[in-house]
């Protein structure tokens, strides 16, 4: 099952150490590559003159590639073979400069390889009830994902001669990988573990339709049920005359004993049966890898009544039916998990990972992460003296709630190997705006796509460089440590007609801050004057600075190719640091990259 490679370095290197030796020794000795991920953000693009695209971009590089269509751009970047521009590109007027094709080089060289091995089989078709709620990239990856953990825990199961009792999803959401392995070819037991009800509740709907669990039955006194019903609705709205004339005069009958619950909250029954499989949901905040509570609800075998995070049905009616389940479950002599998950967000990853460490139980995993703005970090933030660091490192565009969730010096952040954490004296440290970068599919853009992302970032910049003009944020001056910048405005998302002009941008933006009863940014004071007109001369004067940012954004995009590997190698060289604990580990592409990026699993197998 294991690949040949451990992880899918390039061509380049002979072993997975001398890539790994590569990757750290370039990401700490590019300043190109550092000023990209990590050192530039757009808010500061436009607030110095000239921009900030003539301070981070070589200056051999600079009219080149403001010269160039932003496609043939990319392709360049990523797909074009540079073979064609040595010895000065057979005449051609169009010649990079060497240090520039040299960078592409590097990065292309310290990038894992995302493409699927040659002859891979093809999507298993999924059962319509099962299926349903899905999107064609959930197709995909569920169906692949399905199919490789299985054959992960059939080879762990032959190589250790007892048999994977037990699936574990991380952050199962809706469940749908859940749902699928629980279904038939597979008929696996599942552990669904999740923080949100409502994902629990609408996942188990949907398990009644994919015929996993049943809905509870309910003898309805169907005349007392239909008169509580209709004298929920006062009389006046009433329509229909007759139901008036009912209503009114015809006496309430008995109502005691009479179950009234809606549909939605009747329970959802799950009854192990040989040779099927079965859910299980836990509603229960992972915080670290530690799946002791979950373990104890695995094998717990007599309930005075369902504990609070243990979600077996929807409701305590059928209380009945708990022990039953948990009856069956704790047949199994030695429970053994493995633990899985498809685009686990920031540090559930790492909680995903680490639980093969931590738990007996745990006997495999195999991880899928994601959302790398989203980590934590173990060492702090980078250090000021990197004169490239941006002064302020929160996510100056997420949302309020994602930005306390990044805490500085979180043992389960990033890295979490030994030899991340150690290199080069103070260890390899990511900031927001690097790992946000990791998260880019450049490959995947289209020329669409491009453009309107490009005309987002752009606005938001100018708008940037607007407050600034008219006083509504200032500049934190450039200091020794510290480069310049400006203090953060936190926008987010906006109406899709926000995006066809800057007027309308401004505008969009200002309302929203406006109706922020916690910002005091004297928006009315400072710019309540500025008309449609001035905001079109202003978009107008400053719209040639586009191309610098997005040629600027392309490159970071690129480049962010190592810092998804950097944190992606860290994940295996933590499980390599473990070799007492795990018996082999290995990194690979799942899902093709054109139709899901964040395509690489983790898997790690215990002695």
């Amino acid at each position: 099952m294991a690949p040949s490679r451990p992880i899918p370095y390039p061509d380049d290197f002979t072993t997975a150490n001398e890539y790994a030796d590569s990757l750290l020794e370039f990401s700490a000795a590019s300043t190109i590559f550092q000023t990209l991920c990590g050192g530039v953000h757009i808010l500061d693009f436009f607030t110095r003159t000239p921009s900030l695209y003539h301070k981070v971009i070589p200056e051999e590089w600079r009219s080149w590639l403001l010269a160039q269509d932003s496609m043939k751009l990319l392709d360049i970047l990523m797909r074009d073979n540079l073979a064609k521009f040595e010895n000065g590109g057979a005449g051609d007027t169009n010649q990079p400069p060497e240090s520039f094709l040299r960078y592409i080089k590097d990065i292309r060289k310290r990038s894992l390889r995302r493409s699927l091995p040659q002859g891979k089989e093809e999507d298993t078709k999924l059962p319509r009830q099962v299926a349903v709620g899905m999107i064609p990239k959930k197709i995909h990856e569920v169906s692949r994902f399905a199919d490789y953990v299985v054959r992960v825990a059939d080879d762990a199961s032959a190589a250790s001669g007892k048999e994977i009792t037990h699936f574990v999803d991380f952050g199962s959401g809706q469940n749908y990988l859940g749902r699928t392995l629980a279904c038939q070819p597979y008929n696996k037991h599942i552990v669904a573990v999740e923080s949100k009800e409502l994902n629990i509740n609408g996942a188990k709907r949907m398990d009644v339709f994919a015929g996993v669990g049943k809905r509870e039955k309910v003898m309805r006194n169907k005349k007392a049920y239909r008169q509580i019903r209709d004298a929920s609705t006062p009389i006046d709205e009433m329509k229909d005359k007759a139901k008036r004339r009912i209503v009114k005069s015809e006496p309430l009958v008995e109502l005691e004993g009479v179950d009234l619950r809606p549909i939605r909250d009747l329970a959802t029954l799950y009854t192990p049966s040989e040779g099927k499989g079965y859910m299980q949901y836990v509603e229960h905040i992972v915080q670290d890898g530690n799946l002791s509570n979950v373990v104890t609800q695995i094998e717990r075998l007599k309930l005075e009544g369902p504990p609070g995070n243990l979600q077996i049905t929807n409701s305590d009616a059928d209380e009945t039916s708990l022990p039953t389940v948990l009856d069956e479950i704790a047949k199994v002599e030695d429970v053994r998990l493995m633990a899985i998950s498809i685009h686990s967000c920031g540090n559930l990853s790492h909680h995903g990972i680490r639980s093969l460490i931590l738990n007996p139980s745990v006997q495999a995993i195999a991880i899928v992460g994601c959302c790398y703005n989203l980590l934590s970090s173990r060492l702090g933030p980078p250090t000021l003296k990197h004169p490239r660091i941006r002064r302020n490192m929160k996510a100056i565009n997420a949302p309020q709630g994602e930005i306390k969730q990044l805490s500085d010096c979180d043992p389960h952040g990033f890295p979490m190997s030994q030899r991340l954490g150690t290199y080069g004296g103070d260890g390899v440290r990511l900031n927001i705006t690097a790992r946000m970068m990791g998260v880019q599919a450049p490959q995947n853009w289209t020329p669409k796509e491009s453009d309107a992302f490009f005309t987002r970032h752009f606005y938001r910049a100018l708008l940037q460089r607007l407050f600034l003009d008219y006083g509504v944020v200032s500049k934190f001056e450039e200091t020794e440590g510290s480069p310049e910048s400006t203090e953060p405005v936190i926008i987010g998302s906006l109406r899709k007609s926000c995006y066809g002009s800057f007027r309308r941008y401004v505008r969009g933006a200002i309302e929203k801050l406006k109706a922020d009863p916690e910002r005091s940014l004297n928006l009315d004071d400072k710019m309540g004057s500025i008309t449609d007109e001035q905001l079109d001369e202003y978009g107008a004067k400053h719209g040639h600075l586009k191309k610098e940012l997005s040629v600027t954004w392309s490159l970071m995009a690129f480049s962010a190719g190592v810092v998804e590997s950097l944190i992606v190698v860290d994940r295996w060289l933590f499980l390599k640091e473990h070799s007492d604990i795990v018996s082999d580990c290995w990194v690979e592409p799942v899902f093709e990259y054109k139709q899901s990026p964040r395509n690489l699993v983790v898997v790690g197998i215990k002695r």
